[in-house]
């Protein structure tokens, strides 16, 4: 994210000596992306960021993946993973239930009570979206407030935890990348500013304003990161608390950004879903649907169109309104979605007559495209609704 920002104290030119009160040297750290040829910050920490005095394997939750077969569109209740008070016991990282994933990108769901460990994931970045509750994401760069309708950009190796804030359970849509995540190329100017036609601003997007200073001593981080077979897990031990940069600057931080401040881009006619889209990884894209006005074409037909997914898996995560498309299919608030390549896939029959003359929906849903088939995790095989793929017919298999 090429947009400058500084906060807390730092020496005049980068590379140079930054000194303590007391006449100390500060220990400067580059946290940057593609080795030194992309985006980057520079901390300024009060400890030696290297120093370890322990390292131990941490094992994962459950992420294994099973394959879509047969493909089938399909319907996952997220709320049903986290029943009665179960939430008050669960954190926003080790509560993680994954729902579905491939080699580029992770789809998990949580509903927590509990502050989490501090943990960085060092696979790629994340783009948790906060279904509802609140939360503190305290990170190396300073602390974010989370609220409903936030996503919550964290760059890949970024040291946080969460800490969720009110009497109801922080509710979080966890896309986890094997790469960075960022604004559309297409929204962007050569030099990264967000264009006129980009559907938000960096006025839009909220970092920390000021460092987060925190002591302690033999402080444990979970680090998510690569190896040999896929995903694995390292519990470290640091002499000093991660938390000890007295300033940054640069291009490289965690933000937020509310989904209600993205303005959606309409027609006479029905648009596609690109012109919904706010970021985007390897081999995948984030889009999201907001409440808005409709085409206005006098014969114009709101809802989608029938489409084959030819190169892509479509999920979409139901999180607010009423999605007409849908209706009188189970989808409900804390829906999925998925709808595979090879399958065609639209509205309900219903819905396309019903839509008809309105001049707008007010529906709320992130979505995410990806480019390799995605496969059923845990969560997403605890949650299915067996009868989805059959209600556009309206009839199973054995009837």
């Amino acid at each position: 994210m090429a947009y400058y920002r500084s906060a807390g104290s730092i020496p005049p030119k980068r590379h140079t000596q930054h000194r303590t009160p007391t006449g100390g040297l500060y220990y400067e750290e580059l946290m940057g992306e593609e080795g030194f040829s992309s985006d980057s910050s520079l901390l300024y920490h009060r400890g030696v960021p290297s120093a370890i005095v322990d390292a131990t394997a941490w094992e994962l939750p459950d992420l294994g993946l099973t394959e879509n077969r047969p493909l089938l569109p399909r319907h996952l209740r997220l709320h049903s993973l986290f029943p009665g008070e179960e939430w008050k016991r669960a954190d926003a990282v080790t509560g993680r239930r994954l729902v579905l994933g491939n080699a580029d990108v992770r789809i998990s769901y949580v509903a927590a009570g509990e502050a989490s460990p501090l943990y960085r994931n060092a696979t790629g970045d994340e783009c948790v979206y906060v279904e509802s509750g609140s939360a503190r994401v305290e990170t190396m760069f300073g602390a974010l407030q989370a609220v409903q309708g936030d996503y919550v950009l964290l760059p890949r190796s970024t040291t946080h935890r969460w800490v969720p804030t009110g009497p109801d359970p922080l509710r979080a849509y966890v896309i986890e990348a094997n790469s960075h995540i960022a604004p559309p190329k297409r929204y962007l100017s050569r030099f990264g500013q967000l264009l006129e036609h980009a559907p938000y601003c960096e006025r839009d997007l909220t970092g920390p304003a000021e460092p987060l200073l925190v002591d302690g001593t033999d402080v444990e981080v979970l680090v998510k990161h690569r190896g040999s077979r896929g995903v694995v897990g390292t519990r470290y031990v640091y002499p000093t608390h991660p938390f000890d940069v007295v300033g940054w600057d640069g291009c490289l931080y965690p933000y937020t950004f509310n989904i209600s401040d993205f303005e959606p881009i309409t027609g006479r006619v029905h648009q596609p879903p690109p012109v919904h889209q706010v970021f985007e990884g390897d081999n995948f894209v984030i889009c999201n649907f907001v409440p808005r006005k409709v085409d206005y074409h006098p014969l114009s037909i709101p809802v989608p169109y029938y489409h084959s997914n030819v190169d892509s898996d479509e999920v979409m995560f139901y999180c607010g309104g009423n999605y007409e498309a849908r209706k009188g299919s189970g989808i409900e608030q804390g829906s999925i979605s998925l709808h595979p390549g090879g399958h065609s896939h639209g509205p309900q029959p219903a819905a396309v007559e019903r839509s008809i003359g309105a001049e707008s929906f007010d529906e709320l849903a992130v979505m995410v495209d990806t480019f390799r088939p995605l496969e059923l995790g845990e969560g997403g095989l605890a949650s299915e609704d067996p009868a989805y793929a059959w209600t556009w017919s309206g009839r199973g298999p054995t009837a």
